[in-house]
């Protein structure tokens, strides 16, 4: 057990995915993920939560480049140019979830997406060093904004593979909880 999985960070992650469960359900606002560092660990947050599957519609790990175009509808000039470790990656990644879970009439305009992209380590990815992460969210339109959101959020994280993927989580979750208020 890590300093990142010890039962105080769980415990803090877990307090965090449920209080953005509970905005986005008074909301009727729905979350999805595209996850590719991360790999699941995102998806995990908020199932551990009882009554996620309320608000939690799901993650499509996009581990692989071809995936990220081919499944999240990712630029591949984008991917080509930059690889998968980039602002704009994640910001596509995060707006593809959200549409990509929308196509359902019942949750139109109503999905919340968040990504994870980056190097977990345990050493670089080409020029990218390990720990270099990207987090993206897509806020549905809020008259409270009355606007929809979407932005990148770059991280060094430190440590492990592991500690690099649970930070990563950890930061996901706070970012979006500030963005919903």
């Amino acid at each position: 057990m890590t300093a990142f999985d010890d039962a105080e960070a769980r415990a803090r992650r877990d307090d965090l995915a449920a209080r953005a469960l509970r905005i986005c359900e008074e909301r009727c606002w729905r979350i999805a993920a595209a996850e590719s560092l991360t790999g699941g660990l995102l998806a995990d947050a908020f199932v551990r939560i009882p009554g996620a599957s309320k608000v939690f519609l799901g993650s499509a790990v996009t581990y692989d480049i071809h995936a990220k175009a081919g499944i999240l509808g990712v630029d591949g000039n984008l991917l080509d140019r930059e690889g998968a470790v980039h602002p704009q990656v994640a910001m596509q990644m995060a707006r593809s979830t959200a549409r990509l879970y929308s196509t359902m009439p019942e949750y139109r305009g109503r999905v919340v997406g968040l990504s994870t992209t980056g190097v977990a380590g345990p050493g670089p990815d080409g020029d990218k060093p390990a720990g270099l992460v990207y987090i993206g969210i897509s806020l549905p339109y809020d008259d409270r904004r009355n606007d929809d959101v979407v932005e990148a959020r770059e991280l060094h994280l430190s440590g492990t593979r592991e500690q690099v993927r649970l930070g990563t989580v950890e930061a996901v979750l706070k970012h979006l909880n500030l963005l919903l208020g």
